[in-house]
């Protein structure tokens, strides 16, 4: 007979806000982990046990939420269990400190360094280019040499590609199998590592914030209720870790008629008063079939 082993459900989310400019993550543990908790046969739903475990270790409302992916993989284990974990994607604003000690918000760049290219530039991804390529050619054969290198170049935009803002698990995948990363043993890449795969799934999520951002209107869940184009911009740029043309950026905006102006100005700009927007939400139910475009334009 074929032995049975238990299998046990968890939920896992990733909270997401942009503060000062700065893209943070919601974690617990001293920021070594991100809010978890089991299934129970009380929720109604997989996103309202989501929703009931993270406020309960947090003590932070939760707003928009998706589920983002589910981690299977058979090497997922703990106390001799089969762990199934359920993500899920969260946008809010940092309204409030979380209550409980170990719990708070982390910079996303504190575990991905190299994804933040706004100011840094290629700096982080230059001091990992050696040992990355180290490992291409340490392997075995030709074709697998070549295999290595070549996804190297695609995935970090080495060597004449095009840095590609949603390779984020791809890039973490790399690292991960080429040993430079705590997580799979190694001590060269910078970032914090963060507990079981839990970095790989922060860089899931950033993946799929970073694509979604393009098509949906979601970024206004990280704004408040009235905001400079410059402040829109700003919180963007940080999502996608790039920065981007500010004149293409508004006419796309002006295009999509994504924003309506609420008639005030904004006094601490630091500069010239600026006009206060909010998000036009009928838009929501004016494309709902067709969505909204808000292409990263550079």
């Amino acid at each position: 007979m074929t032995a049975t082993h238990a299998t046990a459900a968890e939920l896992i989310a990733v909270i997401v806000a942009v503060t000062r400019d700065e893209p943070r993550v919601l974690t617990i543990e001293d920021g070594s982990a991100l809010p978890s908790g089991p299934f129970e046969s009380n929720h109604r739903s997989l996103q309202a046990a989501a929703r009931s475990w993270v406020e309960r270790q947090t003590h932070h409302p939760l707003g928009y939420m998706e589920q983002l992916y589910t981690f299977a993989d058979r090497d997922r284990t703990a106390r001799g269990q089969r762990v199934v974990s359920v993500s899920y994607l969260g946008l809010t604003r940092e309204e409030r400190r979380p209550a409980d000690r170990g719990t708070g918000w982390q910079p996303w760049h504190r575990y991905f360094p190299w994804e933040d290219r706004r100011s840094t530039g290629t700096a982080p991804i230059d001091a990992l280019t050696t040992p990355m390529l180290g490992w291409a050619d340490s392997a075995a054969d030709a074709m697998l040499r070549w295999e290595r290198a070549n996804r190297i170049a695609i995935n970090f935009g080495l060597q004449g590609q095009v840095w590609n803002e949603e390779l984020v698990l791809q890039r973490y995948e790399t690292l991960w199998e080429a040993g430079l990363v705590p997580e799979s043993g190694g001590t060269s890449a910078p970032g914090q590592a963060m507990a079981h795969d839990h970095r790989r799934i922060l860089a899931t999520a950033i993946a799929r914030l970073r694509g979604k951002i393009k098509y949906r209107p979601v970024v206004f869940e990280l704004m408040p209720a009235s905001f400079t184009l410059g402040q829109l911009q700003r919180t963007v740029e940080a999502l996608a870790g790039r920065r981007l043309h500010k004149q293409n950026f508004r006419r796309l905006i002006e295009q999509q008629d994504l924003v309506e102006d609420t008639g005030a100005m904004a006094t601490e700009t630091g500069g010239r008063p600026a006009k206060l927007f909010r998000f036009r939400r009928a838009l929501l139910a004016e494309r709902a079939v067709a969505g909204t475009k808000l292409p990263l334009a550079r």
